[in-house]
């Protein structure tokens, strides 16, 4: 039996038009390492769309990748990384960051966000404490966008942890794996001048919007890490064949290919949800992006889970289960209807 896959939003393989010029520059010979004519288009037409024309940008291959040089680049060693205790690298890196010497510092989440008054209350504790100099200092705050609920930050938000970290010395990092879905959705205010203008640190997510693989690191202000390319090349992720990521980026920056993908798949996002509440099911959560939390009671998900692929959340009680679907670039609106028909 065909399974209907929502299981995640990157179980397709890659936009048409990005195979089209793989396919047409595949016997080209350009530089490695990221140092092709690719890249450099790539990056100028990410300044370009984040509004400086001085950030550096860096092409990896993958998020957990991404996250891992991007955090060990900007703390020392004695620094940790504050995140939502449901953020990605608390609960789904297996411990990269660790890995590299970093503690991540956990608060308490709000539909998948951190608070600006939790934050400074725990900051003003570490302060306090006389034996702080035997304890891991905070140094970078770590917030996803969307996040792993696919809620999203505002503005007022984002601005309100910029001038927290920056009262204590803090660098602001921000996940962008699925960006374009929350640079797609109606009710955002935050673009990516905005977010460049108040993050030391963030990620243009490929992976899941319409790359085959890739993420574009993007550091606003030149300088404020040294060395950055050499410290790829040392945690092993610099990409040879760095053109692959450079022509992938610079197709999703042309003629606004990244936002006109993410808007569809806000589009299936928004007619599944439709659909799933006008047949009487509850949304877990108010996710105004491309996942959608929904809450099944346990037998219409055993059945359902025969012919539907989606990711299992959680248990609200001993009846129910919180399950994701999730749309990409490339879901199909039949399957979505065929969706629609089954549960």
């Amino acid at each position: 039996m065909d399974i209907l896959r929502f299981d995640s939003d990157y179980m397709e393989g890659v936009h048409p038009e990005i195979l089209r010029r793989l396919s047409e520059i595949n016997f080209e010979k350009n530089k490695a390492y990221g140092l092709d004519r690719y890249c450099d288009s790539a990056k100028q037409k990410i300044r370009e769309a984040c509004g400086t024309p001085g950030a550096e940008v860096y092409f990896l291959v993958g998020g957990t990748q991404t996250n891992a040089v991007a955090i060990n680049a900007f703390l020392e060693p004695y620094e940790g990384v504050v995140a939502a205790e449901t953020g990605h690298i608390n609960q789904h890196e297996a411990g990269a960051i660790e890995a590299g010497g970093h503690k991540v510092i956990t608060l308490p989440q709000h539909d998948g966000k951190i608070a600006a008054d939790e934050l400074r209350e725990m900051l003003r504790r570490f302060y306090a404490d006389e034996a702080r100099l035997h304890m891991v200092r905070p140094g970078m705050v770590y917030i996803s966008h969307p996040t792993e609920y696919g809620t999203l930050y505002t503005a007022n938000e984002l601005r309100g942890l910029r001038r927290i970290c920056d009262e204590y010395g803090m660098a602001l990092y921000l996940d962008g794996a699925r960006l374009g879905y929350g640079l797609a959705a109606p009710s955002t205010d935050l673009t990516l001048p905005l977010i460049a203008e108040n993050c030391d640190a963030f990620y243009i997510g490929g992976t899941k919007v319409g790359a085959l693989f890739g993420e574009a690191l993007v550091i606003p202000r030149a300088g404020r890490v040294k060395q950055m390319f050499t410290r790829i090349k040392r945690q092993g992720a610099l990409l040879a064949k760095g053109w692959l990521l450079g022509l992938q980026f610079d197709t999703l920056f042309t003629d606004g290919l990244y936002y006109k993908i993410s808007a569809r798949a806000m589009k299936m996002a928004e007619k599944l949800e439709q659909g799933l509440c006008a047949k009487g099911y509850p949304m877990y959560i108010n996710s105004p992006t491309n996942q959608k939390f929904v809450v099944l009671e346990d037998e219409v998900m055993r059945e359902l889970s025969k012919r539907v692929g989606f990711c299992f959340w959680e248990k609200p009680d001993e009846g129910h289960t919180v399950v994701r679907f999730a749309t990409s670039w490339a879901t199909k609106e039949e399957d979505v209807e065929r969706l629609l028909l089954l549960v």
